[in-house]
């Protein structure tokens, strides 16, 4: 027997303390909820958890410039009703100046609110805006509104784009004639044969609008729709990240509780295997 090297109490306490370290790991899993906490535990399964929470993220940022689209494309369309009802007005007061049985006096009152009308009309479209960035007409009422472009995704090619072209005011809806007609208040150049003349105009100008119109109602469809299938896309991929990075909280415990038995009994081992180096001294007595 030799009590020089307790070999058996070194066996104990090595595996005492590897059992130790298990028993930290699995404590530390249990407090943060997360079965990987740093590389060592799972490599592989933190760079794919990695990813997805960056497609995840990039993902969740696509929704929220969706919503704000749409809420542009709201505000767009809005007001382009507005600008819908103003030439619906303006066709039904060319109609009534239209009948001999309106007079000069009166087809000149009704020129006058034409005029104001299509003022108005301006206004809406110099003054809708989303962010400042003008939306029925460009930075000038000479230029038509930019294409505008939604990232709908993670890689370039991911886009929304509004259509081009959308120039929503007086002259962009050809009625620069409608309106010197009736700014003028005179008889010859708002008659009633004139009147009947711009009816063909205000038709143009609302189908014109309500292109364009149609075009921006076109465009929240593809983002709303856009935004449900990413929405369900985010869901599944942070549920796919939950399953590799998140502690199964039952099986850890199971696994806390045996390593904890294990260090217990690791810890009545070493105590036994010094006890035994006590019997040498009565081979001395």
């Amino acid at each position: 027997m030799r009590i020089n090297t307790n070999t058996a109490s070194l066996m104990a306490q090595e595996a005492n303390t590897n059992t130790n370290k298990k028993l930290t790991t699995s404590l530390e899993k249990l407090s943060t909820g997360l079965r990987i906490n740093k590389a060592s535990d799972d490599a592989s399964g933190l760079a794919i958890a990695d990813k997805l929470r960056t497609q995840a993220s990039s993902i969740g940022q696509s929704i929220s410039n969706g919503n704000s689209a749409v809420s542009l494309t709201q505000i767009a369309d809005k007001a382009m009703a507005e600008q819908s009802n103003i030439l619906n007005t303006i066709k039904t007061k060319l109609i009534q100046a239209a009948t001999d049985t309106s007079s000069d006096e009166g087809r000149e009152a009704i020129g006058k609110d034409i005029n104001k009308l299509l003022d108005q009309l301006n206004n809406i479209a110099k003054q809708t805006n989303y962010n400042g960035t003008t939306l029925l007409q460009g930075a000038t009422s000479g230029s038509a509104a930019v294409q505008l472009t939604f990232q709908m995704g993670e890689t370039s090619s991911d886009t929304i784009q509004t259509g081009a072209g959308v120039r929503a005011n007086v002259s962009g809806l050809s009625l620069e004639g409608l309106k010197s007609a009736a700014n003028s208040g005179t008889v010859s150049s708002f008659s009633a044969a004139k009147a009947r003349s711009f009816m063909k105009t205000v038709d143009s100008a609302l189908n014109t609008l309500n292109s364009w119109r149609a075009d921006f109602g076109s465009t929240q469809n593809q983002l709303e729709s856009a935004i449900r299938n990413q929405m369900t896309q985010q869901t599944n991929i942070k549920a796919a990240e939950s399953v590799i990075r998140d502690v199964d909280y039952a099986q850890e415990s199971a696994n806390f509780n045996k390593q904890n038995i294990i260090s217990q009994a690791g810890t009545f081992a070493m105590s036994q295997a010094n006890n035994v180096q006590q019997n040498i001294l009565r081979l001395l007595q």
